[in-house]
């Protein structure tokens, strides 16, 4: 064994934090990132804790972006996002995190991956990025300081993160079908799912930036409004929940063993108050990684506010006040999210979400590695 490291940033992007690492820094052969990234991020770590790496036990914290400049014609850079597993160390590339992906356009015009002079107009500046994982192409739009680096500071502020920072609208280009090739992989807008224990349920399975199994609270008994920790409390509820997971998940045509996708979403309606005070269209609870999410992962946001206007999906004849609107105010376990999209000829042109990011530390990460392998 031997101790070495590469350079990287430590980011915030969204309700996320993760490293951000750039391609040529680790080796060619993508089969030798995993113990790597694995020991970097402090597992495998059978404590769930991970105390002797960068990661922090749970999975929106569990994450990194590697990023290098594209040599499509149509981006700028093209990036993987890695999902950790805490206790066994996997590297899961199955899916893209949306809310780590508002930090790959600040990152790559800080690092020089993008000449800022040809992209910026005035203090915005966008980065044109190519997801690997779902093979689809996004666009981060925000602000550059006059030294043309990230300008992190601003009054935009979002659900699940203290205080204020600079806005980052990122628009998910032809985002149905990232996985299965369409929008709804059965082909009907709801599905009637028959679990192993002979039980059944209703689900709508739908592919929209990362394919998603969405249930109704009230179908299992659960208040739409449940606490992270209570639901993530319930051994036995969750264990359900991952049944009905990987049940959508042979349903769609995917590996149910995959656990970063398809991500399980419980739906409610907003209270009267909630819809008439705030403006929430929609209530959802997320799982992730087979934990409860402490807010939404961010593609599961587009996807339901996407799924909002889809006609006979769980989502829309769930959301309240939502009939005709570009977009919707999600309510989730740490505030409120807007999501919008764009419809032509009732095609799917391109999703847009809102975001901040911001630099928390850049340096050297130090891992463990077997010089065997």
């Amino acid at each position: 064994m031997s101790t070495k490291s590469f350079p990287a940033y430590f980011m915030r992007g969204g309700t996320s934090n993760g490293l951000l690492i750039k391609r040529s820094d680790l080796p060619a052969d993508e089969e030798k990132w995993q113990p790597i990234l694995a020991s970097a991020m402090g597992s495998p770590d059978s404590f769930g804790r991970q105390l002797d790496g960068m990661g922090s036990g749970v999975s929106s914290t569990s994450k990194v972006m590697i990023v290098s400049k594209s040599d499509r014609g149509d981006a700028d850079v093209d990036y993987t996002f890695v999902q950790v597993g805490i206790k066994d160390g996997s590297m899961d590339i199955a899916a893209n995190c949306g809310n780590m992906s508002s930090a790959i356009g600040p990152f790559a015009v800080d690092i020089g991956l993008v000449p800022i002079a040809q992209k910026h107009t005035g203090r915005r500046a966008n980065v044109r990025m190519y997801n690997t994982n779902t093979s689809k192409l996004l666009v981060g739009e925000f602000d550059v300081n006059k030294e043309g680096k990230y300008e992190p500071l601003g009054d935009y502020a979002i659900g699940g993160v203290p205080g204020t920072a600079s806005h980052i609208a990122l628009s998910f280009l032809y985002p149905a079908g990232a996985k299965t090739g369409s929008s709804l992989p059965t082909g009907h807008p709801i599905d009637e799912l028959k679990l192993p224990d002979g039980s059944t349920i209703r689900a709508s399975l739908v592919d929209i930036a990362n394919p998603g199994v969405f249930i109704l609270a009230s179908d299992i008994g659960i208040p739409g409004n449940i606490a992270p920790d209570i639901l993530g409390g319930n051994a036995d509820l969750m264990a359900r929940l991952e049944m009905i997971r990987q049940t959508g998940a042979r349903r769609m045509g995917l590996d149910p063993s995959t656990p970063s996708i398809p991500k399980l979403v419980l739906l409610s309606s907003p209270t009267p108050a909630e819809a008439t005070e705030q403006g929430i269209n929609i209530i959802c609870r997320a799982l992730s990684m087979q934990q409860a999410h402490k807010a939404v992962p961010l593609t599961f946001a587009l996807n339901i506010g996407a799924s909002c206007g889809i006609p006979g999906t769980l989502a829309n004849l769930t959301a309240v006040n939502a009939k005709g609107k570009d977009s919707i105010v999600i309510g989730h376990a740490s505030g409120r999210l807007e999501a919008g999209s764009v419809v032509r000829d009732g095609e799917m042109l391109s999703a847009l979400l809102h975001r901040t990011a911001r630099v928390l530390m850049k340096g050297e990460v130090f891992y463990t590695i077997d010089d065997e392998e």
